[in-house]
């Protein structure tokens, strides 16, 4: 006789919710245990799914723990206390500082049964703290609005601030004692460089480009993965620019003939600072000098922010909360993978989880994770660091990439005996991975015991809320692109404009996923030494969207627009 299920008790909260007919018990039950999977509070998790409106939940709330009820769009965010709570503390407890009145402190909450939040915040302050409910989906947004508006060091600086940036290299290493720096240290070069930093990141831009020609020279910024053009200073200061970019960042300036990897620091406020990653390479008329901007704050976005559909989302989390076994993240160079991981590795990072990381090099960094840059000058290679790993008694390892049979036989073997691998690989699809690694030279037994899931992602660009027009596409256009007939006239396409607050009709970018959890179906197939034809197939059996329909599917939700998902994942 099957032993029944063991009930999780229902929070204060969902309590309530039933007791105010709001909801029924089993149902509630089924959502309380859904949020606890998925490690979010109860009520962002019916606010999130739509289960209850916000203000609902908010006013039964506040009937039911006595607390008052505060509606958010009545404060305007430059008045809120807010840098007396650490920027941190506030995104992980979901809480915000409304008003500091003698030694109390009054915070706006939308689960006031979170304790641990309020006891935490106590400590940090040294002042004692009281809540107040607010709606959850403007709790959400507030927080964004006042954190931004609190680092107002980064919107006030003028032209004459520009001498003033505190910039350092990203490494120890000493500038070359008999250089000559005093060309490169002049004011308006420094002052030049510094603006083509700032407006970068003003920008959002992910690179910065500086690039020398015969006859002229340019910068051009990668927005929203696209490349747009900036400036085209003379020609004859390319020499100097690149020069100031590399003492900036610990190069060595008399060397032009080899390829040189830097960083760059620059404090853009007292509680936030960006990381730049340096790289030049020689060309026929100058060295072409790339800076990749590494902002930490990129994973601490959440992932429901990233683009996931629901079940791509629940399939991700619970593949993530297994004790063991291999999650691979496939895509091109900038499709976004790191960033994936590490809202991964953020969700799992608890006080009692050991978590190592080998990356080439380190482009995001967390407090609580034990992070290596690979160097392989010296012999750090990642097969050295996932051995090093393996002795520290790991739980959970990050893998920048597997690039080699070594790397990936140890991380096979590491996701065997107990521990999470989380690794990238680059490939096109999530079936192709399969394939690679076998190619590579991994048993087919291996991959099968050790892999868990397999996304594939790349990352399209969101069209822009304040200029988005209706297009009226013909119905044929619509079939060719991969709509079902069924589906005509039941959604809007929206195509892109272009205004003062976006990029050509573009602002921001949206994750397209393949999410691909290994089935006993396709473990089969691949113990029977099957293609990626053959797994692909399997694939599309249980209902696993390929990267075609994820994109389709942010078209019909008004996401993006057709012409962007041709050209993000049209082969």
């Amino acid at each position: 006789m099957a032993v029944p299920a063991t009930k999780i008790p229902l929070s204060g909260i969902a309590r309530s919710l039933v007791k105010e007919a709001l909801l029924s018990e089993p149902d509630a039950q089924v959502h309380y245990e859904e949020s606890l999977k998925k490690r979010m509070p109860m009520v962002r998790y019916l606010v999130t799914n739509k289960i209850l409106d916000s203000l609902i939940i908010a006013k039964t709330v506040s009937k039911e723990f006595g607390l008052p009820l505060f509606d958010l769009n009545s404060i305007a965010s430059g008045t809120m206390p807010i840098k007396l709570v650490n920027e941190k503390l506030i995104r992980q407890h979901h809480v915000l500082p409304l008003l500091k009145r003698g030694n109390r402190l009054f915070l706006a909450v939308s689960d006031p049964t979170c304790f641990q939040a309020l006891d935490e915040i106590k400590f940090n302050t040294r002042l004692s703290t009281e809540s107040i409910v607010v709606e959850d989906d403007k709790l959400t947004l507030a927080i964004d609005n006042a954190l931004e508006a609190a680092d107002t060091s980064m919107k006030d600086l003028m032209d004459s601030d520009l001498d003033n940036l505190q910039v350092t290299g990203g490494d120890e290493e000493e500038r070359r004692a008999d250089m000559d720096t005093s060309e490169i240290d002049d004011a308006p070069i420094v002052r030049f460089v510094n603006k083509i930093l700032l407006d970068a990141i003003k920008k959002g831009a992910s690179d910065i480009h500086v690039e020398p020609y015969e006859k002229f020279f340019r910068i051009r910024f990668r927005q929203d993965g696209m490349l747009h053009e900036i400036a085209n200073p003379p020609a004859n200061l390319a020499n100097r620019l690149s020069a100031r970019i590399k003492v900036m960042s610990r190069m060595d300036i008399a060397e032009r003939r080899i390829p040189q990897d830097g960083r760059i620091k620059m404090a853009i406020s007292k509680n936030r600072s960006i990381d730049f990653r340096v790289n030049t390479c020689p060309t026929l008329y100058g060295e072409k000098v790339v800076l990749r901007i590494l902002d930490p704050t990129s994973a601490q976005i959440g992932i429901e922010k990233l683009g996931f559909e629901p079940e791509q989302q629940e399939s991700f989390l619970k593949a993530i909360s297994k004790p063991y076994g291999m999650i691979l993240v496939t895509g091109p160079t900038g499709s976004g993978k790191t960033v994936t991981l590490y809202t991964a590795l953020n969700i799992l990072n608890q006080p009692d989880v050991n978590i190592s990381t080998a990356e080439d090099p380190v482009e995001i960094t967390v407090s609580g994770i034990n992070q290596v840059n690979v160097n392989v000058k010296t012999g750090l290679t990642f097969a050295e660091a996932l051995r090093a790993f393996l002795r520290q008694d790991p739980d959970i390892i990050m893998v920048g990439e597997v690039r080699d049979l070594e790397t990936a036989e140890i991380a096979v073997k590491a996701a065997q005996t107990g521990h999470l691998v989380l690794s990238t690989l680059h490939t096109n699809d999530a079936p192709q991975t399969l394939n690679r690694l076998m190619q590579m030279g991994i048993p087919a037994f291996n991959i099968a015991s050790s892999i868990l899931l397999i996304m594939a992602q790349r990352l399209a660009r969101r069209l822009c809320e304040h200029c988005k027009k209706v297009e009226n596409l013909p119905p044929e256009i619509l079939l060719d692109a991969g709509f079902k007939e069924h589906e005509l006239g039941t959604f809007t396409v929206y195509g892109p404009v272009g205004c003062d607050k976006c990029t050509k009709g573009y602002k921001g970018r949206v994750g397209l996923y393949q999410v691909m959890p290994i089935s006993e179906g396709m473990n089969r197939i691949i113990l029977e030494g099957g293609n990626q034809i053959q797994i692909a197939e399997q694939a599309n059996r249980e209902g696993i969207a390929d990267l075609r329909e994820s994109g389709l599917k942010k078209v019909k939700s008004g996401i993006t627009s057709l012409e962007e998902i041709d050209r993000v994942t049209r082969e």
